[in-house]
């Protein structure tokens, strides 16, 4: 473990204002987290930093969030309560749906600020909105009504090469899987890639923004953890679809995952001023919202934009590096985000339409809802339903959570699956196993009034995060 004891050299990047906040950052690391590369550990300790109060009640880092935060006063807040009856909200696949999660909803339902709302047929359980929820406000933006991974995405690019091309170049795909595809925390890509959004004026015009600068460009061209993938396969094309293709065989690389740390960070950091101004039943807390018309509403919203293009930026970093390594030319690409928020006009009226795990819908839209790592997910348009928001499900949904998973499934049986499919894996484990989500058709057949089926992705090698 010797190679992972942080330093107090090591801390020079990371702007503690008291030797003695340093010491106990130091203290805590070796303690608690020395399993933890010394990278790992400065991006945790810089999660502290910009968000301090979020690790308040943690029993490691209690302390150290005294001392960084010292004597300072929060301005009190504006107490709300929540309605007595919610809003409309329309549910798709209810019996696919468990009533914890629909209860979940209903709470966002009955915000004094909510419009209208709806749950996809994939929802489960999440921190503030659901999974699969997808909820309209007036003039707010909840930023744990888009998640922690915002702007969260999906990304096929299609190649005009024969389906066999796979099984010719499985070694050289696998390779270059490896080679230029990087997850998880503390494991940049080498070189760092270069693009334009570092470029953006916004991480200069907003001093929160300037801080995150070093992490996005460690991370930019990188996935996270837990079931963010990038896998080569087949797509298969309907005939008459809406990408002007023609209908037979392709290959495709499809990606998932989204804004990293810069995202994390943004969404941590704003939700606590949300909770600080906005004070809520304990039951709603984590739906805080923030008003646009102010300074922090804004800051938020450019933030969030920004760490959307950030996202796609990642994506795109990926795909052209896999396209030089295996020498081919892309003639289609689709990608659409799932954690995000949008000004969008529904029935009259500006609103503010939150996307948490739910794919937009809107007439004509193309999209990508993957199932899991074995079975096919389907490239989709948009039917523009109203009474979804115009939207639809981002993927299959879990059934089990991480630690059923684990406690339940065995490699040996994951590996199994994965063979009888002719799947190769690379990484992953056995919390994201097929066993661990619904049935992706049955979760189709319930959203069939929301998005048309214009073809399919069979995933064939699997490259996720090492568990």
């Amino acid at each position: 473990m010797g190679n992972h004891k942080i330093k107090g050299k090591d801390l020079k990047q990371i702007n503690f204002k008291t030797d003695k906040a340093k010491s106990l950052a130091i203290d805590i690391m070796r303690r608690d987290y020395k399993y933890l590369s010394v990278n790992e550990q400065l991006d945790k300790l810089e999660d502290v930093i910009s968000n301090p109060q979020g690790y308040a009640d943690d029993n490691s880092f209690s302390k150290l969030v005294t001392e960084l935060l010292g004597e300072e006063k929060v301005n009190p807040g504006v107490a709300y309560q929540l309605n007595e009856n919610e809003s409309t909200i329309k549910i798709y696949g209810s019996q696919l749906i468990s009533e914890e999660t629909i209860q979940q909803m209903a709470i966002a339902m009955r915000l004094p600020i909510s419009v209208r709302g709806a749950l996809m047929p994939d929802a489960h359980m999440g921190y503030g909105l659901p999974i699969g929820g997808v909820l309209a406000t007036d003039n707010v933006v909840i930023p744990y009504g888009i998640g922690l991974d915002i702007g969260c995405r999906m990304s096929l690019t299609i190649y005009d090469v024969p389906t066999t091309f796979i099984k010719r170049n499985n070694y050289h795909i696998k390779s270059s899987l490896k080679d230029h595809t990087h997850f998880g925390i503390g494991n940049p890509a080498k070189p760092i890639a270069d693009h334009e959004i570092l470029e953006r004026e916004e991480f200069q015009e907003i001093d929160f923004l300037k801080k995150l600068h070093g992490k996005a460009r460690m991370q930019l061209g990188t996935s996270g953890s837990g079931n963010h993938f990038v896998e080569v396969g087949i797509v298969e094309l309907s005939e008459d679809n809406k990408l002007n293709l023609a209908a037979g065989n392709y290959v495709g690389i499809l990606a998932h995952s989204g804004s990293r740390g810069l995202g994390g960070t943004i969404a941590n950091h704003y939700t606590q001023i949300a909770k600080e101004r906005c004070l809520l039943p304990k039951n709603a807390q984590q739906l805080a919202w923030l008003d646009l018309n102010s300074e922090a509403g804004q800051e938020y919203w450019i933030a969030m934009n920004l760490a959307g293009d950030y996202a796609k930026a990642c994506h795109d970093v990926i795909h052209k590096k896999l396209a030089k390594a295996l020498k081919v030319k892309p003639v289609a690409k689709i990608e659409n985000h799932h954690n995000f928020a949008w000004k969008e006009q529904h029935d009259g009226q500006e609103v503010i339409v939150h996307r948490k795990g739910a794919t937009p819908a809107n007439h004509g839209q193309l999209g990508i809802i993957p199932a899991n790592m074995i079975d096919p997910g389907y490239i989709v348009s948009g039917k523009g339903e109203t009474e979804s928001l115009c939207s639809a499900s981002h993927g299959a949904g879990r059934k089990m959570s991480r630690k059923a998973a684990k406690e339940s499934i065995t490699g040996s049986e994951l590996n199994k699956r994965l063979k009888q499919n002719r799947v190769t894996m690379i990484g992953g484990g056995v919390d994201e196993a097929p066993m661990t989500y619904k049935n992706l058709d049955e979760v189709m057949l319930s959203q069939r009034d929301l998005v048309s089926i214009e073809g399919k992705f069979y995933p064939q090698i699997v490259r996720m995060d090492k568990q």
